[in-house]
């Protein structure tokens, strides 16, 4: 090749594949490496194979960074912490000042922040990019969420414009998202709801199935129903798909041969430990975290379940009439009531966090880009959207007027299915985790004067009243040992 690329991207596992797919479609020539140099053959058959796009390999750095124009942007797609650094050391002895580097992997903040630094310390840009929407997304149209370097994003935003999840009414799903790590840590935000999004699917599941005995058929004639209304989403979509897929090795259907252990990769985890940091309640993110944890411990409940046997639970699933319309109506209340408690909860740590470090987050337009092209996709963030357009400055998505009719209208039907699943030994973590925060934010008293009573009573740590200002101190013990004696 004698003209220089557009563009490189580094790391051609299954994400970065699709997204050097993508861009070379989209009409920018793309230079590709990979320290493993089968992947780089690979990746420039598929490219020939799927249309004969301008994608050019490099087996060696020092020819691959000379490939592409100045400024030079380069992409890196390698799993998060050392590899990452490794790369940036590899591509660094190439690059020149005014050049820019990219990592599109999940990566912690806080690393992505140590590096910009050292890379602003070489005359070098750099910029940390959520990538969202798995391989599919990645070659048809990702949502990306970039932040860092403002410079560095004005180099490439011509091609994130075109590469990104296009939505009709709302346009790409890309925005510069703010200074240092910002880009990661909204990515991270995304990953942590979209725990709560599945969990709270998996729930309604096993509601329908263990309670309402749906058959699978029935759970995905379901599903593609809820998929024409307010629930319409990518997750409700493939749910609905799984349902269907009959069993290849034997009989049935695959999803109830599916081992019932989850997996992680750590920014679910990641978004409980900053909500805790931040002292922001997110409690259906933590249910979903926890529900992991618990399905991993599969031997352990496969014990317990021996030892509760005789508790009567079987009896009482077996019992229960159940009129499979109505519930089925009441699970999908549940379901989308709860998913505005889950939402409310990651929009509120997204904004203590921007508030924290001056990152100037816009909600609303985080909701915007996360319409299209991700895992979270759905109609109802566009509900999100205005909310924030309605009201910029809006203290929780509960208090939106439009949410709060939405919960109000069915607030019956979710208490409903968590009395039903209760009763019948079910547990639903996260709708109930939802339901109680919603409870609690919605009463103007409540009984922490106990627990701040107790506080001062054992530790002195003092208290305010309701109708005197001030920190007051009071020596219960000896009042209370006084009315003993």
């Amino acid at each position: 090749m004698a003209a220089l690329t557009r563009i490189g991207l580094a790391g051609l596992a299954v994400m970065g594949q699709n997204l050097a797919l993508n861009i070379a479609e989209k009409g920018f020539p793309i230079s590709v490496y990979n320290r493993t140099t089968s992947k780089v053959d690979e990746t420039i058959e598929r490219a020939k194979l799927e249309g004969n796009l301008p994608v050019y390999g490099f087996h060696d750095p020092r020819s691959f960074v000379n490939s592409i124009q100045k400024p030079r942007v380069i992409i890196m797609l390698v799993k998060a912490g050392a590899p990452v650094d490794q790369t940036i050391a590899t591509l660094t002895a190439h690059l020149e000042a005014g050049d820019c580097i990219i990592d599109g992997g999940n990566e912690w903040y806080e690393n992505t922040e140590r590096r910009e630094k050292a890379m602003n310390e070489l005359g070098l840009l750099y910029l940390g990019m959520g990538v969202s929407g798995g391989e599919e997304g990645a070659r048809h149209g990702p949502s990306l969420m970039p932040g860092g370097s403002f410079e560095a994003y004005k180099n490439i935003e011509d091609i994130l414009l075109k590469v990104a999840a296009q939505v009709p009414d709302s346009g790409p799903c890309v925005t510069y998202i703010g200074t240092g790590g910002s880009g990661n840590f909204v990515k991270m935000v995304h990953n942590g709801i979209e725990y709560g999004d599945m969990q709270l699917i998996a729930e309604a599941y096993d509601v329908l199935k263990s309670v309402g005995k749906l058959s699978n058929e029935e759970l995905q004639h379901a599903f593609t129903e809820w998929n024409k209304g307010e629930l319409l989403s990518f997750l409700i979509e493939i749910t609905a798909d799984i349902f269907g897929i009959k069993d290849d090795k034997g009989d049935g259907y695959l999803v109830d041969k599916v081992l019932d252990k989850t997996g992680m990769k750590g920014t679910g985890k990641w978004t409980v430990q900053q909500a805790a940091d931040l002292s922001v309640a997110a409690p259906t993110i933590e249910a979903s975290l926890d529900s992991r944890f618990l399905s991993g411990l599969k031997e352990e409940r496969v014990e317990a379940s021996k030892v509760f046997k005789s508790g009567g639970f079987d009896d009482i699933l077996s019992n229960q009439p159940v009129d499979k319309a109505r519930l089925i109506d009441d699970v999908r209340q549940a379901l989308y009531a709860s998913k505005i408690c889950s939402y409310a909860q990651g929009m509120n740590l997204l904004r203590a966090k921007s508030i924290e470090k001056g990152w100037d987050l816009k909600l609303g337009e985080l909701a915007r880009i996360w319409k299209g092209g991700c895992i979270i996709r759905a109609i109802f963030l566009d509900r999100i959207k205005k909310a924030y357009d309605r009201n910029s400055d809006l203290a929780n998505l509960l208090v939106d007027p439009e949410f709060a009719k939405e919960i109000i209208d069915r607030q019956a039907a979710w208490r409903r299915v968590i009395c039903l699943a209760i009763n019948a030994g079910i547990s639903t973590p996260g709708m109930s985790a939802s339901l109680a925060y919603f409870d609690t934010y919605r009463r103007e008293r409540l009984p922490a004067n106990l627990v701040q009573a107790q506080r001062d009573y054992f530790g002195a740590h003092t208290y305010e009243r309701t109708d005197i200002t001030g920190s007051f101190h009071t020596e219960w013990f000896k009042i209370a040992r006084k009315s003993k004696i």
